[in-house]
């Protein structure tokens, strides 16, 4: 990627701003967007403020950056929301009219985030290749939109473009209403947690891990959906034992929610992220959660806890 001009948006988001250090180490021309909120210190990187939803704000922005290429991470994320919030429809459009313009300004290559709640997990390991697609919620469906019109739009202008399907994510810097914050924070507190389903399996990767997947995606010549994950399943009963080593005192699991556990596994095939984009995690689970504690021990909020 040496040389090559990139431009990142929800680059001060959760998995955004861990692409940036890697694209910069790859040598990329590093150019990211914030929509206000303050930039992380990131050397080798010039910021522009712009709403990605503003057409006329963007189309002016590319138009003066003109980048190569362009790594889509913006979206609407409230962790509480978002899986069913309409927020998520002008989304798809927003996006469309940024590879849109990006491509009329001389770009080349696209990745964009999708979720692994675009695939049917019923059936087994979520292949990219053979594992169907059945979005169950608004979210899910929006992304699935937006990656079948990326993918036609790059097969008529002769770009390039690739999906990164997003599993699970940890690390520091999470919302705090998330699964492993949610324990790391319970423990600190030495309060119980109820975990509803300790026994459903899901495939984690540390956010770092994330970020310099996509960026290393950016890097490649791979085309169509990779997914981004660990390729490894784990129990959450597991995860926070995991987080009860790592605080040096067990998290203590409340009573059991009553319910029926709908999808008890959801894992990733990693085979097109390993042997095709060539990139492996960096972080095992437990140094993973040794590093998210440590955030915690230093951002917790006691009042909040």
């Amino acid at each position: 990627m040496t040389g090559r001009r990139v431009l990142v948006t929800g680059a001060t988001g959760f998995i955004g701003r861990q692409t940036l250090a890697p694209l910069c180490r790859a040598g990329a021309d590093v150019h990211a967007i914030t929509r206000g909120a303050a930039p992380p210190a990131v050397p080798g990187v010039t910021w522009h403020r712009a709403d990605v939803k503003d057409r006329a704000a963007v189309g002016a922005l590319i138009a003066a950056v003109r980048p190569a290429d362009l790594l889509h991470l913006a979206w609407y994320v409230d962790p509480a929301l978002y899986l069913t919030s309409l927020e998520n429809v002008p989304w798809v459009g927003a996006t469309l009219d940024l590879i849109d313009t990006f491509g009329r300004h001389g770009g080349q290559r696209v990745v964009a985030a999708g979720t692994s709640a675009e695939y049917d997990p019923s059936r087994g390991a979520c292949s990219e290749r053979e594992t169907p697609l059945v979005p169950a919620t608004l979210y899910a469906a929006c992304k699935r939109a937006v990656h079948e019109a990326l993918a036609g739009w790059a097969a008529q202008t002769g770009a390039s473009a690739a999906w990164g399907r997003v599993f699970f994510l940890y690390g520091p810097g999470e919302a705090p209403g998330r699964l492993v914050p949610q324990l790391v924070r319970a423990g600190l507190a030495g309060r119980p947690f109820a975990l509803r389903y300790p026994d459903q399996v899901r495939d984690y990767m540390h956010v770092a891990d994330a970020g310099a997947a996509l960026a290393a995606l950016l890097g490649s010549d791979v085309r169509g959906p990779v997914n981004i994950a660990s390729g490894d399943g784990v129990s959450l009963a597991h995860v926070a034992a995991e987080v009860g080593n790592c605080l040096g005192a067990p998290v203590v699991l409340g009573p059991r929610a009553p319910g029926t556990d709908l999808v008890p596994s959801i894992v990733a095939d990693v085979s097109r992220l390993r042997h095709e984009v060539g990139f492996a995690p960096h972080y095992t689970l437990t140094e993973g959660l040794r590093d998210t504690v440590s955030w915690w021990r230093v951002h917790n909020d006691p009042v909040l806890t």
